[in-house]
Parts: structure tokens; C-alpha cells; sequence
């Protein structure tokens, strides 16, 4: 009897074992925050101009710039950014215009 819960209880380790994200999951989800990110983009021929920023899980965010034209015929074509951040855990992007925080800063 003390053999089988040896046994149990090894075979209980062995088959716990972490299962780490492969790489082809890690670019389907970056993939994804690109994506959903240009989706939500208020700006026109928008693209990434930025790496990835990856805050703590504690925060549970992701973030990335964004750079495109302002579509608003009052703004002539002006370039902009936009500051994306991606909720990892809802997988949803919210946008905030980077220009106006850059600006206030100064």
C-alpha cells in the first residue's frame, strides 16, 4: 500500500510539469495587440512605431505607439500618435492621443 501512494505521488510531479507559451503563441499574440490596436486607431494609414512594451502581470497591460495621419480635414493630413494600451487579460485595446500628452509635458 505505501509503494502505490509512492508511486501516485511521484507519478503526481512528473506529470505537473509547467507548460511555457512557444514562441508561435507569442507572435500570435503580439499579432493580435498590433492588429487590434490599428483597428481602434483614430487615425489614417496608421502603423506601429514602436517595440512592444510589456508592464507587469500585476498591471495586466501591454502597450505600443502608434503613428498615422489626422483623418479631420481641420488637422491638413497632420502626423499623430496615438499611445496604445492592450488588457491582456481582456484582450481589448484603448487609445490615447500621445501628441496632447507630449505637448503638456513641454
Amino acid at each position: 500500500m505505501k509503494s502505490i501512494h509512492i508511486i501516485l505521488f511521484s507519478l503526481y510531479f512528473v506529470s505537473y510539469t509547467a507548460q511555457a507559451s512557444s514562441e508561435q503563441a507569442w507572435k500570435k499574440n503580439d499579432q493580435n495587440l498590433k492588429t487590434a490596436c490599428i483597428k481602434a486607431s483614430q487615425l489614417k494609414k496608421t502603423k506601429v512605431v514602436s517595440d512592444i512594451m510589456p508592464f507587469d502581470d500585476r498591471v495586466g497591460y501591454s502597450a505600443i505607439v502608434l503613428e498615422g495621419r489626422y483623418p479631420q480635414a481641420h488637422m491638413k493630413n497632420q502626423l499623430g500618435r496615438e499611445l496604445c494600451l492592450w488588457q491582456r487579460a481582456k484582450q481589448k485595446a484603448f487609445i490615447v492621443e500621445a501628441d496632447t500628452l507630449l505637448k503638456t509635458k513641454k
